[in-house]
């Protein structure tokens, strides 16, 4: 039986589940949301704010599988199985470590039925991973570009999309995710999109 925790979302990613981490505890989110940049997307963290407002009860779950997650490899009874078709991997937190990140991989290849649209600002764990390890054929991988108004075309290495913030009034024509749900667009979590390049404004 599984202990990890599988995220029922809202809002524009309703009817979608997910699987989290804990922003507040975890050392890079840390560090990124305290950078001193104003153009950098982590100071304006919706997770940060979430989790210290209206979603604090959330929180307990979360850290559970930051330290169930980052601590030990899962055992084939201890991953979950995803019922859904699509599966994100953190709409909450990032990746805590190299155990964590091969747990990751391993409930996603515990999933064949399953596509797993992966964020990560970790280009350099990822590679490091994917390096000595094969890349399941079911996951998504989208470099989640730290910096505003700076957008990236080319995906870093492994990596199959990359989503971009940019200010409300920067590369209006290009801005692709526009406030609908991802359930009714899909460019994220459909393997062979010729998308490759996402654009949003910030919030």
């Amino acid at each position: 039986m599984s202990n990890v925790h599988v995220s029922k979302l809202s809002g524009k990613l309703k009817e979608f589940v997910a699987i989290n981490s804990n922003t507040l505890s975890n050392p890079f989110c840390i560090k990124m949301h305290k950078a001193n940049k104003k153009n950098v997307i982590c100071t304006k963290c919706y997770s940060y704010n979430m989790l210290e407002t209206f979603r604090q009860n959330t929180i307990p779950a979360l850290e559970r599988n930051s330290k169930l997650l980052s601590t030990t490899i899962l055992t084939e009874d201890e991953l979950p199985t995803i019922k859904k078709p699509v599966c994100r991997i953190s709409a909450h937190g990032e990746i805590v470590n190299y155990i964590y990140l091969k747990n990751i991989i391993n409930i996603i290849n515990h999933n064949p039925n399953c596509v797993f649209g992966f964020w990560s600002k970790q280009k350099g764990l990822i590679k490091r991973y994917f390096d000595n390890h094969p890349k399941p054929s079911n996951v998504i991988m989208v470099y989640s570009n730290p910096i505003i108004d700076k957008v990236l075309n080319t995906p870093p290495i492994y990596f199959d999309r990359v989503f971009n913030n940019v200010s409300r009034d920067q590369y209006t024509e290009e801005q692709n995710c526009t406030g609908q749900k991802c359930k009714d667009c899909m460019i994220c979590y459909t393997l062979d999109h010729p998308t490759t390049t996402i654009i949003e404004a910030v919030k």
